[in-house]
């Protein structure tokens, strides 16, 4: 005769487990489930680029991102951010969690970009010209993982934020271990509509050499114009290498246009943007190290003159833009011109989404 099957406790448990059982979304009201969904966000940058002067092309994918958020009224935030395709690789950007213990506050942890500089902490899709201003792609640009908390008052027109982050960039996390956090604040004032006056500093210390960074810029907004001036100061202490200056001067004109053309057809365009850029910086270390152990030079001096022309089109969640632009360098050191940072005409064509 056969003996029963026994099945261990411990099975029990875990079969148990797996019955079907209510859900937490079950348990929320479904006027509130919305607040714990995902927004789900996308930008896709294409693009094609002509140097002049060496008559080479190229096309590139220069950004493919898809972010994961919450809505902004729940206590209780996150946000994903992978970008599939940085100029043809993948990089995980933002990662965090936050939480609003009061209105008007916001405290993150996780992996986001560090609070600093108006150009540098714009999204791409936030961009006027297709390729990014030297303060936003070499001297202000960081990401990092951290702690940061953020807070905007209600009665006064201020919002201020102030971070502490490893210093390890993107990649460098599981073993990194510092007695010297990465320090960043920002301030945001906005007196009027029309203008906006911004402060950052920010202190790094990559390969343990301290460099302080300070930041200051005001935007203009009236009837169309637009007008923004940046500017930065890097200092990196005990004279490792030279002060580094930062510039950065852009502005134009938005011309609303009807999303209907002369014969009534829908063309989907409407905006026309026109214009220009000034931006330079004088010769400039990241912070990494030749091989006698001193802080080497990774961008040589130079300005820029920027002129460009984009029609903005968008449809339900859908915004778009293709951006036209020249870029004309000028170089004190011709021989130090990155291969990527000469002449060249710009053709971009961007979705939001």
């Amino acid at each position: 005769m056969k003996q029963p099957v026994r099945i261990p406790a411990a099975l029990t448990l875990v079969l148990a487990s797996l019955l079907p059982l209510p859900s937490c979304a079950d348990s929320i009201p479904e006027s509130r489930l919305s607040q714990w969904l995902p927004k789900i966000n996308g930008t896709i940058r294409a693009k094609g680029e002509y140097q002049t002067e060496e008559r080479q092309g190229r096309f590139e994918v220069r950004n493919a991102r898809i972010s994961l958020e919450n809505n902004d009224s729940a206590p209780i935030g996150y946000r994903a951010e992978i970008d599939l395709s940085d100029e043809g690789k993948i990089k995980m950007l933002d990662a965090y969690v936050g939480y609003q213990p009061i209105r008007g506050m916001n405290i993150r942890l996780g992996q986001m970009r560090v609070p600093f500089s108006i150009d540098a902490h714009r999204s791409p899709h936030r961009q006027y010209f297709a390729n990014r201003s030297f303060i936003a792609k070499q001297v202000g640009n960081v990401r990092d993982v951290g702690l940061c908390l953020s807070y905007k008052f209600s009665n006064v027109p201020l919002s201020l934020e102030v971070g502490a982050f490893n210093g390890s960039g993107l990649t460098d996390q599981k073993d990194f271990w510092t007695n010297s956090f990465n320090f960043s604040a920002k301030a945001v004032y906005e007196p009027w509509h029309w203008l906006t006056l911004e402060g950052s500093v920010q202190r790094v210390s990559p390969n343990n050499h301290a460099i302080y960074l300070y930041d200051g810029g005001l935007g203009l907004h009236a009837a169309g114009w637009w007008i923004e001036g940046e500017m930065i100061r890097k200092h990196y202490a005990n004279d490792a290498f030279k002060n580094v200056n930062a510039w950065n001067v852009m502005g134009g004109y938005t011309l609303g246009l009807h999303p209907r053309g002369r014969m009534g057809q829908e063309t989907g365009i409407n905006a026309l943007r026109f214009l220009f850029r000034y931006d330079g910086m004088t010769d400039h270390s990241s912070g990494t190290l030749d091989e006698t152990g001193a802080l080497q030079l990774t961008d040589a001096a130079r300005n820029r003159l920027t002129g460009g022309l984009t029609l903005c089109g968008s449809r339900g969640r859908i915004n778009a833009e293709l951006r036209l632009n020249y870029e004309k360098y000028f170089y004190k050191k011709a021989a130090l011109a990155k291969e990527s940072e000469r002449d060249k005409l710009v053709m971009e064509v961007m979705v939001h989404f």
